[in-house]
This record gives structure tokens, C-alpha cells and sequence, in this order.
């Protein structure tokens, strides 16, 4: 089992850049494929991008394509989002997500762990 803890959420205004962190628990991270997904208020919960266990295969979503870049870092158990060229439509909370050696797939039911989510909010 692993447990994630994002951060990294904030007020900034469109055009600007904040970078995601999500922290996991346990010895094992390097096994695990890593999604961000967002909620908005009112909407589903949407992918973002994921990355493969080995970090050798990323995706995106097409609406961030070009402008967030998903990485991780296995030796310190972390997952990084960095998004720039922010717009307000990308307002909602962000959740990191892991998966057993998953497939980095842009469906939430792949993923069996999951944070409590940050608050990205982009101003006009």
C-alpha cells in the first residue's frame, strides 16, 4: 500500500507557472505508475497526465499538452507536475494517483491510491 501527499497548490494568475509535488509513502515507489487528475467544481474528475513506472512513457491529456510536463523522481519517492502558461480553466484540485506497476492510464479506475487532492487557482 502507498499513501500520497500532494502539494505544491496556489492562487496564480493566467499566464503564470506552479509546479505539483506528490510525496508517496513506502519502499516501492519505483514500481508504481503515477497519474494527476483534476476536479473542478461541478465537473467530473479529469486525467491530466501519467507517467509509466519507469518514467519512459508519459501522456497528456490534450488540453495540457504542451504546457504541463509530468516527471518523477524515484529516489525521492516523488511525482512532480510542472505547468506553466496557466489559463482559469485550469482551476480545480489536483489529486495524484499510483497504480502496481500500471500502464499510465488516463482512466481513474486504474489507479488504487489516491491523494487528498491541492487547489490550483488561476486569476484572470
Amino acid at each position: 500500500q502507498v499513501q500520497l501527499v500532494e502539494s505544491g497548490g496556489g492562487l496564480v494568475q493566467a499566464g503564470g507557472s506552479l509546479r505539483l509535488s506528490c510525496a508517496a509513502s513506502g519502499r516501492t515507489f519505483s514500481t508504481y505508475s503515477m497519474g494527476w487528475f483534476r476536479q473542478a467544481p461541478g465537473k467530473e474528475r479529469e486525467f491530466v497526465a501519467a507517467i509509466s513506472w519507469s518514467g519512459g512513457r508519459t501522456s497528456y491529456a490534450d488540453s495540457v499538452k504542451g504546457r504541463f510536463t509530468i516527471s518523477r523522481d524515484n529516489a525521492k519517492n516523488t511525482v512532480y507536475l510542472q505547468m506553466t502558461s496557466l489559463k482559469p480553466e485550469d482551476t480545480a484540485v489536483y489529486y495524484c494517483a499510483a497504480a502496481k506497476f500500471g500502464t499510465a492510464t488516463m482512466l481513474s479506475t486504474g489507479y488504487a491510491y489516491w491523494g487528498q487532492g491541492t487547489q490550483v487557482t488561476v486569476s484572470s
